[in-house]
């Protein structure tokens, strides 16, 4: 599948955002097997991990595949961004872990067999392309009946505003909530700091709206049971208006959800 123009825009800004050390691509080196399931499985669904065949899906930036293969399993990361792919690389060998490493866009998983994982591990990633159904009708040819689907992506109610959107009593809501829109924020600059203090600019990869009907409904259409759905509560009621801790604790930016492949089970 060549990538198309939406794809080849995020490739290119994920790769700047990795020349930047944004947070989501530095490779985590100090993980034990507690920290390691803590970060892959804080809900305690996922099981025993040990030889599992697990999908780390829009994943790159070596964090969550070394998690799992700490945990016993056999890792695959999948990502779009050859420079967040590379990081995947160096925790592996910071941990003399075997991950099979692959680069491609996550509507197009024909490099993988059908049935080919208990777990598809979806990092925040489904946001950065247009259509949810392509990415998720792959998802259920990959994982076998009985496997376990965990996706991360933004609160469709929320998305496309951030802290810059304060107005002195609140953080408006101005989009149309359509899914598959694509979201236009007010800064389209994402800022890096460093240990240092300085801060680069750079700017964010496209980023598009999935309602939580369209997401939910068709996977249940397609033989998945809900498990349990967590929202992102960890904002600050005391943090300064206009600031991100402030604007997470009223308006929860991501959604957290699991599921159970499981044709059949509710025909």
């Amino acid at each position: 599948m060549a990538l198309d123009e939406v794809a080849r825009t995020n490739q290119e800004r994920w790769d700047a955002l990795v020349d930047a050390n944004v947070g989501f691509s530095q490779p985590m080196l100090d993980l034990d097997r507690t920290s390691a399931r803590e970060l892959i499985d804080p809900y305690d669904l996922a099981g025993d991990m040990e030889g599992k065949d697990v999908l780390c899906l829009g994943s790159g930036g070596g964090q969550q595949s070394v998690a799992c293969a700490l945990l016993g399993a056999n890792a695959t990361v999948f990502d779009l961004s050859p420079a967040q792919l590379e990081r995947d690389r160096q925790a592996a060998a910071h941990y003399q872990l075997p991950i099979r490493i692959v680069q491609g866009d996550m509507r197009d998983l024909s490099a993988f067999d059908d049935q080919g994982f208990d777990l598809v591990w979806h990092a925040f990633s489904i946001n950065f392309v247009p259509e949810s159904r392509p990415v998720l009708d792959e998802v259920k040819r990959v994982l076998r009946p009985g496997g376990l689907y965990r996706i991360q992506f933004h609160n469709p109610f929320t998305a496309g505003m951030d802290e810059a959107d304060w107005n002195g009593e609140g953080y408006p809501l101005r989009q149309p909530y359509v899914d598959g829109a694509e979201l236009r924020f007010s800064d389209p600059h994402w800022e890096i700091g460093d240990e240092e203090g300085n801060v680069q600019r750079v700017i964010g990869p496209r980023e598009f709206r999935h309602t939580l009907g369209p997401l939910i409904n068709h996977l249940i259409g397609n033989g998945f049971l809900l498990l349990g759905l967590w929202e992102d509560l960890t904002g600050d009621p005391d943090a300064e208006p206009g600031t991100w801790e402030h604007f997470k604790y009223l308006a929860p930016p991501y959604l957290t959800l699991w599921f159970k492949y499981a044709p059949g089970l509710l025909q």
